[in-house]
């Protein structure tokens, strides 16, 4: 359960974890500085990024919704250039290709999550980011879009 203030409304919500995410973010969080980028308001998505990092600090930079331009259909876009000004060493994984559709080189589809316990889309992820280590520009491999 996540408690969430918004408007001086307190609201408690039920809140899961995808399959494997904890051993996804103690590898990738050795390997890469991890932020989280995501389109919600931060009265929301602050307390779940704070439950997801367990007071272990590598959620520590975080981008929400006030950073991202909403388009006329509703969606929002990420701007890349605010996690760093060096795209080479940028990758973003999202459900949503519209999400890094200005830097569509720097992204990593991945389906959306809702209920499956079998998933194992974020252990399937590992062995790119893995490889992206030895890369000079992400880009270049990432654009390839082969996986």
């Amino acid at each position: 359960m996540i408690e969430v203030v918004l408007n001086g409304r307190s609201t408690l919500y039920t809140v899961y974890k995808r399959p494997f995410v904890d051993y996804f973010l103690k590898k990738v969080s050795a390997w890469y500085t991890v932020v989280v980028y995501t389109a919600s308001m931060q009265e929301y998505a602050d307390p779940v990024i704070d439950w997801l990092d367990g007071g272990r600090g590598i959620l520590s930079r975080r981008f929400f919704r006030e950073s991202c331009t909403q388009l006329n259909n509703g969606t929002y876009t990420k701007n890349l250039s605010l996690v760093d000004s060096d795209l080479s060493r940028v990758c973003i994984i999202d459900n949503s290709p519209i999400s890094y559709s200005n830097d569509p080189a720097n992204g990593i589809p991945i389906e959306g999550w809702y209920s499956d316990p079998h998933d194992e889309a974020l252990l399937d992820l590992l062995p790119i980011l893995d490889s992206l280590r030895f890369t000079k520009d992400v880009r270049r491999v990432l654009g390839l879009k082969a996986f």
